[in-house]
Protein backbone atom coordinates (compact mmCIF):
# COMPACT_ATOMS: atom_id res chain seq x y z
CA UNK A 1 0.00 0.00 0.00
CA UNK A 2 1.46 3.43 -0.93
CA UNK A 3 2.63 5.60 1.91
CA UNK A 4 0.23 8.47 2.64
CA UNK A 5 0.95 11.80 4.28
CA UNK A 6 -0.65 10.60 7.52
CA UNK A 7 1.74 7.65 7.79
CA UNK A 8 4.94 9.54 6.95
CA UNK A 9 7.03 8.39 9.83
CA UNK A 10 10.59 7.20 9.46
CA UNK A 11 10.11 3.45 9.54
CA UNK A 12 7.19 3.55 7.13
CA UNK A 13 9.23 5.65 4.71
CA UNK A 14 12.16 3.24 4.92
CA UNK A 15 9.87 0.25 4.35
CA UNK A 16 8.28 1.90 1.32
CA UNK A 17 11.62 2.97 -0.21
CA UNK A 18 12.90 1.22 -3.30
CA UNK A 19 15.25 -1.75 -2.92
CA UNK A 20 18.26 0.25 -4.09
CA UNK A 21 17.58 3.05 -1.61
CA UNK A 22 17.14 0.50 1.16
CA UNK A 23 20.49 -1.07 0.25
CA UNK A 24 22.09 2.37 0.38
CA UNK A 25 20.59 2.97 3.83
CA UNK A 26 21.73 -0.46 5.06
CA UNK A 27 25.27 0.14 3.79
CA UNK A 28 25.44 3.48 5.56
CA UNK A 29 24.06 2.07 8.82
CA UNK A 30 26.62 -0.75 8.77
CA UNK A 31 29.41 1.74 8.03
CA UNK A 32 28.22 3.88 10.93
CA UNK A 33 28.15 0.92 13.34
CA UNK A 34 31.65 -0.18 12.34
CA UNK A 35 32.85 3.42 12.67
CA UNK A 36 31.48 3.74 16.19
CA UNK A 37 33.09 0.44 17.16
CA UNK A 38 36.45 1.66 15.85
CA UNK A 39 36.00 5.05 17.53
CA UNK A 40 35.49 3.38 20.91
CA UNK A 41 38.34 0.92 20.34
CA UNK A 42 40.76 3.59 19.12
CA UNK A 43 39.83 5.87 22.03
CA UNK A 44 40.81 3.12 24.46
CA UNK A 45 44.10 2.54 22.61
CA UNK A 46 45.06 6.22 22.61
CA UNK A 47 44.03 6.65 26.24
CA UNK A 48 46.16 3.67 27.29
CA UNK A 49 49.12 4.89 25.22
CA UNK A 50 48.97 8.37 26.73
CA UNK A 51 48.64 7.05 30.29
CA UNK A 52 51.56 4.65 29.84
CA UNK A 53 53.70 7.35 28.23
CA UNK A 54 53.17 9.67 31.18
CA UNK A 55 54.07 6.85 33.58
CA UNK A 56 57.24 5.94 31.66
CA UNK A 57 58.30 9.59 31.45
CA UNK A 58 57.88 9.95 35.19
CA UNK A 59 59.89 6.77 35.86
CA UNK A 60 62.61 7.85 33.45
CA UNK A 61 62.98 11.23 35.11
CA UNK A 62 63.44 9.50 38.46
CA UNK A 63 65.97 6.85 37.37
CA UNK A 64 68.74 6.27 34.89
CA UNK A 65 68.46 3.93 31.95
CA UNK A 66 69.71 0.81 33.71
CA UNK A 67 67.48 1.38 36.73
CA UNK A 68 64.31 1.34 34.67
CA UNK A 69 62.24 -1.84 35.04
CA UNK A 70 61.93 -3.80 31.82
CA UNK A 71 58.34 -3.44 30.52
CA UNK A 72 56.27 -6.59 30.42
CA UNK A 73 56.09 -8.23 26.99
CA UNK A 74 52.37 -8.84 27.53
CA UNK A 75 51.67 -5.11 27.76
CA UNK A 76 51.73 -3.37 24.40
CA UNK A 77 52.68 0.24 24.88
CA UNK A 78 54.55 2.59 22.61
CA UNK A 79 56.53 4.33 25.36
CA UNK A 80 57.62 1.11 27.02
CA UNK A 81 58.57 -0.38 23.65
CA UNK A 82 60.74 2.64 22.82
CA UNK A 83 62.57 2.55 26.14
CA UNK A 84 62.88 -1.23 26.07
CA UNK A 85 64.35 -1.14 22.56
CA UNK A 86 67.04 1.31 23.66
CA UNK A 87 67.59 -0.58 26.91
CA UNK A 88 68.10 -3.94 25.21
CA UNK A 89 70.34 -2.56 22.49
CA UNK A 90 72.48 -0.78 25.06
CA UNK A 91 72.83 -4.00 27.10
CA UNK A 92 73.91 -5.95 24.02
CA UNK A 93 76.81 -3.57 23.47
CA UNK A 94 77.62 -3.55 27.16
CA UNK A 95 78.39 -7.27 26.99
CA UNK A 96 81.10 -6.70 24.38
CA UNK A 97 84.65 -6.27 25.76
CA UNK A 98 85.54 -3.54 23.30
CA UNK A 99 82.93 -1.17 21.97
CA UNK A 100 82.95 2.11 20.11
CA UNK A 101 80.71 4.67 21.89
CA UNK A 102 79.54 6.09 18.56
CA UNK A 103 78.55 2.61 17.36
CA UNK A 104 76.61 2.10 20.60
CA UNK A 105 74.81 5.42 20.16
CA UNK A 106 73.93 4.65 16.55
CA UNK A 107 72.61 1.20 17.47
CA UNK A 108 70.47 2.51 20.34
CA UNK A 109 69.00 5.30 18.23
CA UNK A 110 68.20 2.96 15.33
CA UNK A 111 66.50 0.50 17.67
CA UNK A 112 64.32 3.25 19.16
CA UNK A 113 63.46 4.65 15.73
CA UNK A 114 62.24 1.22 14.66
CA UNK A 115 60.14 0.98 17.82
CA UNK A 116 58.63 4.41 17.14
CA UNK A 117 57.86 3.40 13.55
CA UNK A 118 56.04 0.29 14.78
CA UNK A 119 54.04 2.37 17.24
CA UNK A 120 53.17 4.88 14.53
CA UNK A 121 51.72 2.07 12.43
CA UNK A 122 49.79 0.74 15.43
CA UNK A 123 48.30 4.14 16.24
CA UNK A 124 47.35 4.62 12.59
CA UNK A 125 45.44 1.35 12.31
CA UNK A 126 41.83 1.70 11.10
CA UNK A 127 42.14 5.47 10.65
CA UNK A 128 41.97 5.13 6.84
CA UNK A 129 38.60 3.39 7.26
CA UNK A 130 37.27 6.31 9.30
CA UNK A 131 38.58 8.73 6.70
CA UNK A 132 36.91 6.72 3.92
CA UNK A 133 33.56 6.62 5.75
CA UNK A 134 33.78 10.34 6.45
CA UNK A 135 34.49 11.27 2.84
CA UNK A 136 32.35 8.72 0.97
CA UNK A 137 29.20 8.39 3.11
CA UNK A 138 27.65 11.75 2.10
CA UNK A 139 28.02 10.84 -1.57
CA UNK A 140 26.51 7.39 -1.04
CA UNK A 141 23.60 9.01 0.77
CA UNK A 142 23.26 11.58 -2.00
CA UNK A 143 23.15 8.80 -4.57
CA UNK A 144 20.26 7.19 -2.69
CA UNK A 145 18.52 10.55 -2.49
CA UNK A 146 18.90 11.27 -6.19
CA UNK A 147 17.66 7.79 -7.07
CA UNK A 148 14.64 8.12 -4.77
CA UNK A 149 13.71 11.58 -6.10
CA UNK A 150 14.09 10.34 -9.65
CA UNK A 151 11.67 7.50 -8.95
CA UNK A 152 9.25 9.97 -7.34
CA UNK A 153 9.19 12.19 -10.41
CA UNK A 154 8.83 9.18 -12.70
CA UNK A 155 5.80 8.11 -10.66
CA UNK A 156 4.49 11.66 -10.70
CA UNK A 157 4.57 11.74 -14.49
CA UNK A 158 2.19 8.79 -14.60
CA UNK A 159 -0.64 10.46 -12.67
CA UNK A 160 -3.14 12.92 -14.08
CA UNK A 161 -3.05 15.39 -11.23
CA UNK A 162 0.34 16.30 -9.71
CA UNK A 163 0.10 17.30 -6.04
CA UNK A 164 2.59 17.79 -3.25
CA UNK A 165 0.95 14.96 -1.31
CA UNK A 166 1.72 12.60 -4.16
CA UNK A 167 5.40 13.41 -4.45
CA UNK A 168 6.25 14.29 -0.82
CA UNK A 169 6.55 10.74 0.56
CA UNK A 170 8.99 9.69 -2.17
CA UNK A 171 11.14 12.77 -1.67
CA UNK A 172 11.06 12.35 2.11
CA UNK A 173 12.18 8.72 1.96
CA UNK A 174 14.94 9.71 -0.43
CA UNK A 175 16.17 12.45 1.90
CA UNK A 176 16.48 9.91 4.70
CA UNK A 177 19.40 8.38 2.79
CA UNK A 178 21.23 11.72 2.89
CA UNK A 179 20.49 12.09 6.59
CA UNK A 180 21.90 8.63 7.33
CA UNK A 181 24.94 9.43 5.19
CA UNK A 182 25.64 12.56 7.23
CA UNK A 183 25.02 10.63 10.45
CA UNK A 184 27.72 8.15 9.40
CA UNK A 185 30.14 10.74 8.02
CA UNK A 186 30.22 13.43 10.70
CA UNK A 187 31.39 11.28 13.66
CA UNK A 188 33.91 9.50 11.41
CA UNK A 189 35.44 12.79 10.24
CA UNK A 190 35.59 14.21 13.77
CA UNK A 191 37.14 11.00 15.13
CA UNK A 192 39.68 10.78 12.30
CA UNK A 193 40.89 14.34 12.82
CA UNK A 194 41.03 13.87 16.58
CA UNK A 195 42.93 10.58 16.40
CA UNK A 196 45.31 11.88 13.75
CA UNK A 197 46.12 14.88 15.95
CA UNK A 198 46.58 12.70 19.03
CA UNK A 199 48.78 10.31 17.08
CA UNK A 200 51.06 13.11 15.93
CA UNK A 201 51.30 14.40 19.49
CA UNK A 202 52.16 10.95 20.87
CA UNK A 203 54.77 10.29 18.17
CA UNK A 204 56.41 13.65 18.91
CA UNK A 205 56.55 12.75 22.60
CA UNK A 206 58.02 9.33 21.72
CA UNK A 207 60.82 11.05 19.81
CA UNK A 208 61.37 13.32 22.80
CA UNK A 209 61.54 10.29 25.08
CA UNK A 210 63.96 8.59 22.68
CA UNK A 211 66.12 11.72 22.82
CA UNK A 212 66.22 11.50 26.61
CA UNK A 213 67.23 7.83 26.41
CA UNK A 214 69.99 8.74 23.94
CA UNK A 215 71.23 11.46 26.28
CA UNK A 216 71.29 8.99 29.16
CA UNK A 217 73.24 6.46 27.06
CA UNK A 218 75.67 9.18 26.03
CA UNK A 219 76.30 10.15 29.66
CA UNK A 220 76.85 6.55 30.74
CA UNK A 221 79.28 5.87 27.89
CA UNK A 222 81.36 8.91 28.71
CA UNK A 223 81.30 8.15 32.43
CA UNK A 224 82.47 4.61 31.69
CA UNK A 225 85.34 5.93 29.59
CA UNK A 226 86.30 8.37 32.28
Amino acid sequence: MPTTVDSMYVWALIEEASVLVQLVMLTLVLASLVSWFLIIQRSAVFKHSRRTLESIEQQFHQADLQALPAPSASIQSGASEVVLAGYQEFNRYQQQPQRDPQVVMDGVERAMQLAIAREERRLGQHLPFLATVGSVSPYIGLFGTVWGIMNSFIGLSQVQQATLAAVAPGIAEALIATAIGLFAAIPAVIAYNRFASRGEELIARYYSLAGEVSASVHRQLHLARG
